[in-house]
């Protein structure tokens, strides 16, 4: 029976004692009657219990005796006992009421089994960006525990004034009443919690507890493992939300959403992640909140702030978070130093200026006409980055490099390989991993377009196919940059590699390094089936440059949005269905 059931029943039930009261008559005879007397706001109060009542009152107060006694063992089990905002029992389990009916992300059987198996001295550590399923991984687990196994769980949610001396009380005062599971949430949030990390796996762990760990400060976690707990930790990281999850977890079906709203779980009605990506402010308050102020907190409490490196300019002119996102904005496709010291130019406009003058059905020069310099202004105005003149810190080298290992370290960028079929030589190409920010950000380029005289002067139907076909191009190359990534993740025994001729290129290349032969892939964002999708795949002379450099070519196949089919010896599969078959 839970303490609410006890205290439930304890309410119905009748408070105070049964006594008799005597009454003499004038004749000198007598009679008996039971009385039920209890105290109330300092007061005594009474009442008669008639004959046919006595044995019901009195066995319902011998029941509030035996609840009574029960409920004194619970005041041992209080969470209001600790020095940090601990859930145990009953209030743990209403804390899990708001994950029924989720379905679970793959980390899941991870955690699970590091709770219920025999690794120890170790903690196990759940990381990744606001929004990305951790406290909900980690109610899932709890929610999963039988009975025994709930009863010996903690859960402990960091404030920003907690530190490891009251956690370290709070761990003892639970390891001593035989608390096994303890899951601490937000644990970054501690300022000493990357010094002092240690304590958990070497003290607790060590001793049998199993320690969970989340938290958005990511590159807390990043600098602990690579300290205080080094070999003493198994890491999950949960930023990178693969097509595939996004899809079963929340139950939403198409590249198009994952493409505007993909990078976190939040859930929110039919556009799940409306709130996050919806536009440029909310974006900004993302970015800033969960990638910048990431970075900052963490090496603010790292030795002593001793770990800025050459940003520490940057940091004390409050010019950091400027600089990481402009680096976000641009980083899909060109990091290199020119996205800090140069003027700020879109890369969008000039690729959709391109493919609009070369439309087949309705070429366009109107992006050549509009006034660049106008629109790049209010882009500019829109993404709220900084040009060269109005910052403080010169950014160099050093600081653009930096900032790049930190992105990396919070899992927020991967790399992807260009190679060249007449070389050996290797570009690298920087994907971004939150599809639905980089969409928002290309969002802000069309609402700029949308502000020009010139286009303006266009009818509607003309300003709707620009864009429209603006935006396609962004999801296309979007599109493109998500396949490669996730086979990449995936078939990690192959080499995965966009390949580039004199003229033209295959979207992707599937490569067996030990046994030879290669799989070509042209990755394109269309309903349709169109000959001009496999012009470089039935191109013969490119072919044999393939099977000459990398072996037999065993598939040729066309990704994209329509269905699967096969034509004329072309594999066309719907871009859905190949993403989910990668596991």
């Amino acid at each position: 029976m839970t303490k609410e059931e006890i205290q439930a029943r304890l309410n119905a039930l009748p408070k105070g004692n049964i006594t008799h009261k005597t009454i003499k008559k004038e004749n000198g005879s007598s009679y008996t009657y039971a009385v039920l007397q209890w105290r109330e706001n300092n007061k005594v109060k009474s009442r008669t219990i008639k004959d046919e009542e006595i044995d019901s009152v009195k066995a319902q107060i011998e029941e509030r005796d035996s609840l009574e006694k029960l409920l004194k063992q619970y005041p041992f089990e209080e969470a209001s006992a600790f020095n940090t905002t601990i859930r145990i029992k009953d209030d743990l389990r209403s804390f899990l009421k708001s994950i029924k009916g989720f379905n679970k992300r793959s980390g899941f059987s991870q955690i699970n089994d590091y709770v219920h198996g025999n690794e120890y001295n170790k903690v196990f550590i759940l990381y990744g960006l606001r929004r990305t399923g951790k406290t909900t991984l980690i109610k899932q687990v709890i929610n999963e525990m039988n009975d025994e196994d709930f009863n010996k769980s903690a859960f402990i949610q960091i404030r920003t004034n907690d530190v490891l001396a009251t956690l370290n009380k709070d761990l003892k005062e639970l390891e001593n009443r035989g608390y096994k599971y303890v899951f601490i949430d937000e644990v970054t949030l501690m300022s000493d919690f990357i010094e002092g990390a240690a304590l958990l796996s070497d003290i607790y762990a060590a001793s049998g507890m199993k320690i969970i760990l989340s938290g958005t400060d990511s590159l807390g976690f990043y600098l602990t493992k690579s300290n205080e707990l080094y070999d003493r930790c198994i890491f999950l990281h949960t930023t990178f939300i693969p097509y595939r999850e996004f899809e079963y977890v929340l139950g939403i079906k198409g590249i198009d959403e994952y493409i505007q709203y993909g990078g976190t779980m939040s859930l929110s009605g039919t556009h799940y992640n409306e709130g996050t990506f919806n536009n440029k402010q909310s974006t900004d308050q993302y970015v800033d909140s969960a990638i910048a102020k990431n970075i900052q907190h963490s090496l603010k409490h790292y030795d002593y702030e001793g770990h800025f490196r050459h940003l520490q300019s940057l940091y004390e002119n409050h010019e950091l978070t400027n600089a990481i996102n402009r680096v976000v904005e641009d980083i899909n496709h060109r990091f290199t130093i020119e996205v800090l010291t140069k003027e700020f130019k879109s890369n969008d406009l000039a690729l959709s200026s391109k493919n609009l003058r070369k439309d087949r059905s309705h070429p366009s020069t109107i992006l050549d006409d509009i006034d660049i310099a106008s629109f790049t202004e209010r882009l500019m105005n829109l993404l709220e980055i900084k040009n060269k003149d109005t910052r403080q810190v010169e950014v160099d080298d050093e600081h653009v490099y930096e900032i790049k290992e930190y992105l990396e370290a919070l899992d927020l960028i991967q790399e992807t390989e260009i190679k060249d079929i007449s070389s050996s030589e290797i570009r690298k190409r920087i994907v971004f991993a939150q599809p639905g920010l980089r969409y928002s950000q290309a969002k802000s380029f069309v609402d700029s377009l949308s502000m020009d005289d010139l286009f303006n002067s266009l009818s509607f139907d003309e300003r709707k196919r620009v864009i429209d076909r603006v935006l396609n191009e962004i999801k296309g190359r979007m599109m493109e940059d998500i396949v490669l990534l996730e086979t990449k993740l995936v078939k990690q025994d192959k080499d995965v590699f966009k390949l580039q001729f004199a003229s033209g290129e295959i979207d992707m290349v599937v490569f067996d390094p030990i046994n030879g032969g290669v799989e070509l892939y042209e990755i394109k964002h269309s309903l349709e089936i169109d000959k001009g999708q496999v012009v470089h795949l039935a191109d013969e002379t490119k072919c044999n440059q393939i099977t000459f450099k990398y072996g037999k070519i065993k598939k040729k196949s066309v990704i994209y949005r329509g269905d699967s089919a096969e034509v004329d010896g072309i594999s066309y599969q719907n871009v859905e269905d190949y993403l989910n078959s990668l596991e």
